[in-house]
């Protein structure tokens, strides 16, 4: 595993850090909140904060725009910690680049609050922003667990018939239980995210087989958004991301997918960080900045072809 110096100099700044289980939820969370925000983030026209039905959003306005494109934007770590604050750098990105609001949704976490309670949040978020008079074009993004979330939305979108979502943007994401699959074998040492705290967190937040909770475990994938996919080439969890990408492809979803080498899981929380993410955050502006000024919109429905000449 070759990381970056950038990621590596980052890495060490977070000194020898013992293994999630052995530090302890509590202690977790407390470090990810404390964690300091840089002092050079995006500007924003507007902040504001508000409940989506019953679920607490940040919204980010880049412009005073009265109608214009929404990214639903579902946070990090593992369904059990994270929060608009820990991961304000990364929204306040997205919304930067791209040029659409970002609806930012502080999900419930567990174990406090079991799943389905985060994915009922984020479909619930994503509903409530589909009916607002300012969202025009609608995506979600998540990255590692909200990643599980953005794509369980889409799937549950398809089936429930809406909202009507325009692309899914899965970052480094956790859409699996499969603890063989090979990156996991071979990076069970990695920096940020090992082999143990994959078990620790899924511990803390037990899903059962339910595709909207754990999307690798969909059946049938036809009929989903036109799909970005995000992994980093030292995390162990890369696989996960890369074969749900190649299932899209097969069922002829649109499907962009990128591995940065030499960067760890999570190296978008703090996109400024790296030179990978810097660049990483660049691309996926116009990746969606072309989705709004191209949009498909026939997405869901049953192809038809002509009849064969007789």
């Amino acid at each position: 595993m070759m990381l970056d110096p950038d990621a590596a100099a980052r890495i060490a700044t977070f000194g020898d850090l013992a293994p999630m289980r052995v530090r302890g939820l509590a202690a977790v969370r407390a470090a990810i909140e404390a964690a300091p925000l840089p002092n050079d983030m995006p500007e924003m026209c507007d902040v504001s904060e508000a409940l989506a039905y019953s679920v607490p959003v940040r919204v980010y306005r880049p412009t005073n725009d009265p109608v214009g494109p929404v990214l639903v934007y579902f946070h990090g770590g593992g369904l059990v910690m994270g929060s608009n604050r820990s991961f304000e750098p990364l929204a306040r990105a997205l919304a930067s680049v791209s040029g659409a609001t970002v609806v930012a949704v502080d999900y419930r976490l567990a174990p406090e609050s079991p799943p389905p309670a985060q994915f009922e949040d984020a479909y619930a978020a994503t509903d409530w922003t589909s009916q607002q008079p300012w969202a025009g074009e609608l995506v979600v993004v998540g990255d590692s667990a909200g990643g599980a979330l953005a794509a369980g939305v889409c799937l549950a979108a398809r089936d429930r018939r809406g909202p009507n979502i325009c692309a899914q943007v899965l970052l480094y994401p956790g859409l699996d239980r499969d603890m063989s699959a090979p990156s996991i074998t071979f990076l069970g040492d990695a920096p940020m995210l090992c082999r143990d705290d994959i078990d620790y967190l899924h511990g803390l937040a037990e899903c059962e087989a339910d595709p909207y909770l754990v999307p690798a475990y969909a059946h049938d994938l036809v009929g989903l958004p036109p799909a970005i996919v995000v992994t980093a080439g030292c995390d162990p969890i890369r696989d996960w991301g890369e074969r749900y990408a190649d299932r899209l492809r097969a069922a002829d979803v649109q499907t962009t997918a990128t591995r940065y080498p030499g960067v760890h899981h999570g190296f978008l929380m703090r996109p400024e960080a790296t030179a990978r993410g810097r660049l990483a955050i660049a691309e996926l502006g116009g990746l969606l900045r072309a989705k709004f000024a191209y949009p498909l919109r026939f997405y869901g429905q049953t192809p038809s072809f002509p009849a064969p000449s007789p």
